[in-house]
């Protein structure tokens, strides 16, 4: 029987744990191969990007996986889970005008630093924050790089605003809210969430966890995009059937029998008679410059 693999995109429902949906997808579709490429909190609805089978090993692969968010900002609260679901802090009725708004959301773009909160499924010497947190246990955090493409926001009333978000990997956008309210000096929780974008995939090909269950068994698999899909931004090297049987063994292929020509560190999509089968990388050999498969998606 062959094993079922391809990329699944489920709009989560908000109440459900990405490790919800991963346990649904298991039952459905009768594998314990199955990952995904970024947490959404139970508050938070949207796209997840579901992979099952030999796919499930490919997100350590992954070269980009942009967000993009629309997400609540309540202005005027801070609580300890820096969304409105938390414990409440502190308030305050000294609210800024929209244009203060927008003047400390455009600081928030670019390169900026970012503390990840105790709230969060962040593994810190083994241990999830949001475990510790959950034991009013805190610890310190080292604030990290992240990069915002952009922010757009609109104004609902005096206290709460609707913010897009195009962000790196790694973005906490309840921290951005929280950092954006810290520096109005009024405190800022996230109220809502929804993610729209992860990489190259965007919701309007995502499915419901109801209609995948409403599904028959080829109808699950049906929907299954490529594995190939999470690395469309990378070149294609094709190799002719003698190198293609020497790559599936492990074999380097150097680029100069290819006549290619890549930097080393380059990831490549690896093609052979039927398509797609492996992930490479450009690798500094003895004898020069070489494409080392790192990943079979396909056995023979």
């Amino acid at each position: 029987m062959t094993e079922v693999s391809g990329v699944l995109l489920i709009d989560k429902p908000q109440g459900l744990t990405s490790h919800d949906v991963v346990n649904k997808v298991r039952r459905l579709y009768n594998t314990k191969k199955v990952g995904h490429t970024g947490t959404l909190d139970p508050l938070a609805t949207g796209l997840l990007v579901i992979l099952i089978g030999r796919a499930a090993k490919a997100a350590e692969y992954l070269v980009s996986d942009s967000k993009r968010y629309t997400a609540g900002l309540k202005l005027g609260l801070t609580t300890d889970t820096e969304d409105i679901t938390g414990k409440i802090l502190t308030e305050s009725n000294n609210l800024p005008t929209q244009e203060q708004v927008g003047t400390v959301i455009s600081d928030f773009t670019g390169d900026i630093m970012q503390t990840p909160p105790m709230y969060s499924a962040l593994k810190i010497g083994g241990q999830k924050l949001v475990d510790l947190a959950r034991k009013n246990i805190t610890i310190e955090r080292e604030s990290r790089k992240i990069h915002i493409d952009a922010i757009a926001y609109k104004r609902i009333s005096e206290s709460e605003y609707t913010l897009t978000v195009d962000c790196s990997k790694g973005t906490y956008i309840r921290t951005l809210c929280a950092d954006i309210g810290a520096k109005l000096s009024c405190g800022g929780v996230m109220s809502s969430l929804r993610r729209e974008r992860s990489g190259n995939f965007t919701l309007e090909g995502a499915y419901t966890l109801d209609k995948i269950e409403k599904m028959n068994e080829d109808g699950r698999v049906s929907v299954l995009m490529p594995t190939e899909s999470l690395f469309e931004e990378l070149d294609i090297i094709k190799l002719p059937v003698f190198y293609e049987r020497l790559c599936r063994n492990g074999a380097e292929i150097y680029q100069k029998k290819l006549g290619v020509s890549y930097a080393v560190g380059t990831k490549l999509r690896i093609y052979g008679k039927n398509g797609f089968f492996a992930l490479g990388e450009v690798m500094d050999f003895e004898d020069g410059y070489a494409i080392k498969p790192i990943k079979l998606f396909e056995i023979l």
